[in-house]
């Protein structure tokens, strides 16, 4: 499963940092798969559509952090658990139950963005 931000974040930017993927990003903010990757040129995202590495992408909130599920990998390949679950002080930072990935595919992602 990917990581998800529930709408009762504080805001308080505490995940963002942790996030060794750099999927976190503050409400409003557009994301690109580049931002602290190593991934230039074409990239396939999870829903098979192709997005240049660089492009910017809408927010998934306007109102608080978020997790762009194509860059999130549950810390799979870098600790033994989410780091932005694990320093979230509110405990907002849950996982997706409508995204179930195994181990294989967070690891396959893991090497699709850290080239």
């Amino acid at each position: 499963m990917a990581i998800i931000i529930t709408d009762e974040c504080i805001n308080c930017g505490a995940c963002e940092p942790e996030c060794p993927n750099n999927a976190i990003y503050e409400g409003g903010v557009e994301w690109t798969i580049a931002d602290g990757t190593g991934v230039t040129g074409q990239y396939i995202l999870e829903d098979g559509s192709a997005t240049d590495a660089g492009a910017e992408h809408n927010p998934v909130s306007d109102d608080f952090y978020f997790i762009v599920p194509d860059k999130c990998t549950e810390c799979v390949g870098f600790h033994e658990e989410p780091q932005c679950a694990a320093v979230c002080p509110v405990d907002c930072c849950v996982q997706d139950p409508d995204r179930e990935e195994t181990e294989d595919v967070l690891l396959q992602r893991k090497e699709r963005l850290h080239i």
